[in-house]
């Protein structure tokens, strides 16, 4: 009884392993299907010129992003704007008066003032570092670099 269960056995895994060597048979035939080994060998180095091709492309594009996001810091990303009447309690001009404040990341920029009134328009420019200026700030330029500040 004992011959005959090792006996079962070995024809139950030579049905297996004869099912998977003609699996693998199969898919070798459709591998090899119209191809030989110098067609494969071309398919082969094509494909590692693509990704040779590739790589270099990748690591073009992170230069350039890299690249980009210096530029950016560099680039106005904050802008505020406060209008107001510089004539309070008179009544007239109402808030045709601005502030507009323009920066990069840190806080670099200008602080453009136009002032509104019945003799005409002016316009001031401040100069900004770190959000200040070496010139002082009325207390609406003030507001907005705060707020231009927070954002």
């Amino acid at each position: 009884m004992n011959t005959l269960a090792i006996l079962i056995l070995f024809m139950t895994l030579t049905v297996i392993l004869i099912g998977w060597v003609i699996r693998l048979e199969v898919k070798f035939s459709r591998l090899m299907t119209g191809k030989n080994g110098k067609s494969l060998e071309d398919g082969i180095i094509a494909l590692i010129d693509k990704v040779e091709t590739l790589e270099k492309n990748e690591a073009i594009a992170h230069k350039n992003i890299s690249n980009l996001r210096e530029r950016l810091k560099k680039c106005v990303q904050k802008v505020e704007t406060v209008r107001f009447n510089p004539f309070k309690g008179t009544g007239s001009g109402g808030n045709q008066s601005f502030v507009t404040a323009f920066s990069d990341e840190e806080g670099k920029g200008v602080v453009l003032s136009g002032l509104y009134a019945r003799g005409g328009v002016s316009v001031y420019a401040k100069p900004i570092s770190n959000f200040t200026s070496e010139y002082q700030f009325s207390d609406e330029e003030k507001e907005t670099v705060d707020k231009l500040q927070q954002k």
